[in-house]
């Protein structure tokens, strides 16, 4: 979802007009996850894709040779319904996981302002370094919280894949049918079979990866506003 954070993040800061128009953090929320829902159902065809060739082994029941051949493949095989399987716990996370990381960003940054704990601002400014490690606590809350959806997406986007449980499962000798009638039906199989922690497998690794791409997103974006004398807050107003 992190490429889609930084749709979220210009989009709402494009308000129109003159600099005294502002947005509700309301209106805000729901501009940016409008059109952070575009910009994943624009490409999720890609990132279903992506997630086959992921897990893809030796012994994977497809052998894709690229992007090209995979999409090919699954359309003609399971029909293009396929390419979005598991698009609606992605559109659900979007909410939250944006949600979460902006206010959480934002929260901290002005916290941080107005407090000067320790000495970290100075004159109303943050040094890059707690930039970043505002953008870093505001990725681990958010991906925390949005990861389950995250999960369900990636066995949602297996099925129809022969032999794909032992994939996802991590158990090559898994017996538990990889069927699922939609979003709380995954939920509820993943839990019965594997218990609750199964939603937050991989989340360190994951993490690893996604959090300081959002803290790195989160501080480049500021870096370059400032450059270009954009002087316009997603906390204004």
């Amino acid at each position: 979802m992190s490429k889609h954070l930084m749709v979220f993040y210009g989009f709402i800061r494009q308000q129109p007009g003159n600099e005294e128009a502002q947005l509700t953090p309301l209106l805000r929320l729901g501009a940016g996850a409008c059109a952070g829902i575009i910009a994943m159902s624009a490409t999720y065809p890609m990132d279903m894709v992506r997630g086959r060739l992921t897990v893809q082994t030796e012994k994977s029941p497809h052998q894709y040779r690229g992007i090209l051949h995979a999409l090919s493949t699954v359309f003609r095989e399971e029909g293009p319904r396929a390419l979005y399987k598991g698009w609606l716990p992605s559109v659900i996370g979007v909410i939250p996981y944006v949600g979460l990381n902006f206010a959480v960003y934002e929260s901290l940054k002005d916290w941080l302002i107005k407090s000067k704990p320790f000495g970290l601002a100075e004159d109303s400014e943050l040094s890059v370094a707690t930039r970043l490690a505002c953008g870093a606590a505001a990725g681990t809350v958010g991906q925390t919280v949005a990861y389950p959806l995250d999960v369900i997406r990636r066995r949602m986007q297996m099925v129809g894949w022969k032999d794909a449980a032992s994939v996802v499962t991590g158990d090559r000798k898994s017996k538990i049918p990889l069927e699922y009638t939609g979003m709380i039906d995954a939920f509820r199989k993943t839990v019965r079979h594997e218990g609750f922690g199964a939603l937050y497998k991989g989340l360190v690794p994951n993490s690893v990866k996604v959090v300081p791409s959002i803290a790195i997103a989160f501080v480049t974006y500021e870096i370059v506003k400032d450059i270009l004398g954009v002087e316009m807050r997603i906390s204004d107003g």
